[in-house]
């Protein structure tokens, strides 16, 4: 495995790669790796031959008043797990690279960047799609693949995708879970003892969600109410937002067919945790 560092040099080992006819998958990255990190690497080397993890904590995604500076950070460690994985490269640019003073030119999705996360984090989606957009440009990827867990960064990477006409194929791989369900996310490292405890209602809540469509109940607000009550049957639970959208437009939906699934944010002291499930998979 090689670290690089420098856009120049991505480039160039990768271009030899391609004239090799080899295909190149992507797995963007903020680091402190987890085993959700790992298995999109199984994904991408399932549908590539070389394989590049980009690790940056991108700023522009964070708000004045988010966690920036505190987001966890381990290179070393991240480097040992993403070589036991079978990583070819890391990516692990300065910001100065990805940023050079002085920086003006972002990628905004319009509408889909406004809702869910976008809410209550006006400023995050155009930090995210503005840094995949740079790491496209810069690795030229056959294949990227997303986690499931960030299903709005997800569907938003795809509109940009489409709308941009890159030549790359997006894979959106499943959610992996903490054993009592919790959603694996670097930032559960943040979570105090008894916060930790109880985020697993999270999950619980919509597995009860997915229940209740399989017995027959399609409204959608009945079904979002009922997500909230089982969430805040636990005390610490602080609710940013439980909605149920289209998996394409990300618009909100009153009745449940196929391609609606539900999205919550819920705060557990000053860490914000986020999951979604399907409640009727689309047929494409």
């Amino acid at each position: 495995m090689q670290i690089l560092t420098k856009i120049d040099e991505v480039r160039r080992e990768l271009d030899k790669a391609c004239q090799n006819g080899k295909k190149i998958g992507l797995v963007p990255t903020m680091g402190y790796l987890h085993e959700g990190h790992l298995s999109l690497v199984d994904t991408a080397r399932q549908n590539a031959d070389v394989v590049v993890m980009s690790i940056f904590v991108n700023p522009t995604q964070f708000g004045p008043n988010e966690d920036l500076a505190r987001y966890p950070r381990d290179f070393a460690r991240d480097e040992k797990l993403a070589r036991e994985r079978g990583v070819d490269y890391i990516f692990y640019p300065e910001v100065a690279a990805m940023y050079p003073e002085p920086y003006f030119t972002y990628i905004v999705t319009e509408q889909m960047a406004k809702v869910l996360c976008g809410v209550s984090r006006p400023i995050h989606f155009r930090g995210v799609t503005t840094i995949v957009a740079k790491l496209f440009n810069i690795i030229q990827p056959d294949v990227a693949v997303f986690g499931q867990k960030d299903a709005q960064q997800a569907i938003i990477i795809r509109q940009m995708v489409r709308d941009l006409n890159f030549p790359i194929n997006i894979i959106v791989a499943p959610i992996v879970r903490e054993p009592d369900g919790l959603a694996m996310s670097s930032r559960n490292v943040y979570l105090a003892p008894e916060e930790r405890q109880q985020a697993p209602v999270i999950h619980r809540a919509l597995v009860e969600a997915v229940r209740a469509v399989a017995q027959g109940q399609t409204n959608a607000g009945e079904i979002a109410e009922q997500i909230r009550r089982t969430i805040l049957t636990t005390p610490l639970a602080r609710i940013d937002y439980v909605e149920i959208v289209d998996d394409r437009t990300l618009l909100p939906v009153k009745i449940v067919a196929p391609g609606t699934f539900v999205a919550v944010a819920v705060y557990y002291g000053k860490t914000r945790l986020i999951d979604n499930i399907s409640l009727k998979e689309r047929e494409f």
